[in-house]
């Protein structure tokens, strides 16, 4: 009998006021990192009702005017009116940062292993922190993620772009986006429930009445929205997918007038939409000697080139740390019964053909200069819709070029076991 069942991801525009925090974070990681790779940075940011305030720790030889970047970044996302209850120019900016621990920093810039006489390059940084980080990919989308987040992550990238197009000008920047899809045997058959809540203008046109203002927002969102997002998949809605729009009636008061913000409070939308584990450290406004963030991208890198390898149909990395030590404490690999070859195996692969010591995974994807070799900015490009399967930008871990390698590997270890 076949298994049928639903999975729900969910998304959130840049308006949102979680994700303008993550974004103000990352947009000063990419000013700090522009003027000083070295830079260890820390930033939060929280957001109400005409109010941000940045805070954390910051240690670099950078000079940042905060306040300037946190409101240019606000003005970008498009709170530039005053009747939206948040605006850029209006909006009290409050700077509160201290520099990075002592104690941290010893063990980052000295590692555990370089204490021990290693005299490996990639020894020499340890981890910014203990903790946990998962990896994942599945072969449900072109880009090897879970079609639900994928789903929901498209559909508010649209949302953003018909408001800031024009071609729905009565939208405003918050808005919210989740899609259920429906599975058998693993694998996605159809959509059972698309949800859009977005923030509007209280009237569109000479459009007064409050119904008719939503069955207008609902109309246009089916065709200007939905239909494009699913122009190009074979799973597509159809007469018995439900199509929820503003279910409370309206969405006028919306990003920190509605209600407050903070870095890191949407680490489920930025990576897998629940689909996967998660280690539970936020990834905005963080260097990348912060292991929550570096090791992270390094899992899904990992993951990634195993299933475009063919190795699997899903691939769950998982990573764990000490503070100030290089080497990762345990490695995990689960393909959950898709492997082509058992887990341990793969597990042996990724130790050869992977670098996972903080040194290495900022060396491997460049994470430190980023910024400067992209015009300034890098890292808030990814603070908004998701970090993972971005197919509109270049990054570098998001590349499969050790498909190949794992395959020939792979192939090498049977022709050795059959020789033996």
């Amino acid at each position: 009998m076949s298994k049928r069942y639903l999975f729900t991801s969910e998304s959130v525009t840049e308006g949102h006021p979680d994700k303008i925090c993550d974004q103000i974070s990352d947009a000063i990681l990419d000013t700090l990192l522009t003027q000083d790779p070295a830079s260890r940075v820390a930033a939060e940011v929280v957001v109400n009702t005409g109010l941000v305030l940045i805070t954390g720790e910051i240690t670099s030889k950078a000079s940042v005017n905060y306040v300037n970047v946190a409101r240019k970044k606000i003005a970008e996302i498009g709170y530039t009116d005053a009747v939206n209850g948040f605006c850029s120019n209006s909006c009290s900016v409050l700077v509160a940062l201290d520099e990075q621990s002592p104690d941290i920093a010893q063990g980052v810039n000295t590692a555990h292993e370089a204490r021990q006489e290693s005299e490996e390059q990639f020894d020499k940084v340890g981890a910014g922190d203990q903790g946990i980080m998962f990896g994942f990919a599945c072969n449900e989308t072109p880009e090897l993620m879970p079609l639900p987040i994928s789903l929901a992550h498209r559909i508010a990238r649209r949302l953003a772009a018909v408001r800031k197009t024009g071609q729905l000008a009565y939208l405003r920047p918050d808005g919210k986006t989740q899609v259920t899809v429906a599975y058998e045997d693993g694998r996605p058959v159809g959509i059972d429930t698309i949800l859009i809540s977005t923030q509007h203008t209280p009237t569109i046109g000479d459009i007064t009445d409050e119904a008719e203002v939503q069955a207008k927002i609902k109309k246009d969102l089916w065709s200007a929205v939905v239909e494009p997002v699913f122009g190009d998949l074979e799973v597509k809605p159809d007469e018995n997918t439900r199509f929820l729009v503003n279910p409370t009636g309206k969405f006028v008061i919306g990003g920190p007038q509605g209600d407050s913000g903070l870095t890191g409070r949407k680490i489920i939308v930025d990576t897998y939409g629940g689909y996967s584990r998660h280690g539970g450290g936020a990834f905005s406004g963080k260097d990348p000697t912060k292991v929550d963030r570096s090791a992270a991208y390094a899992c899904r890198y990992a993951a990634k080139n195993i299933v475009a390898a063919g190795l699997a149909e899903k691939c769950e990395v998982q990573l764990s740390y000490a503070i100030g030590v290089a080497r990762p404490v345990s490695i995990m690999v689960d393909t959950f019964g898709t492997g082509k070859v058992d887990d341990q195996t793969l597990l042996q692969l990724i130790t050869d053909h992977f670098e996972l010591r903080p040194a290495g995974i900022i060396h491997t994807f460049n994470l430190r200069n980023l910024p400067s070799e992209r015009g300034g900015r890098f890292y808030q490009d990814v603070a908004a819709y998701g970090h993972f399967g971005r197919t509109d930008l270049d990054l570098p871990w998001e590349r499969t070029d050790k498909a190949e390698l794992l395959k020939q590997a792979l192939n090498k270890q049977a022709s050795t076991a059959a020789i033996a």
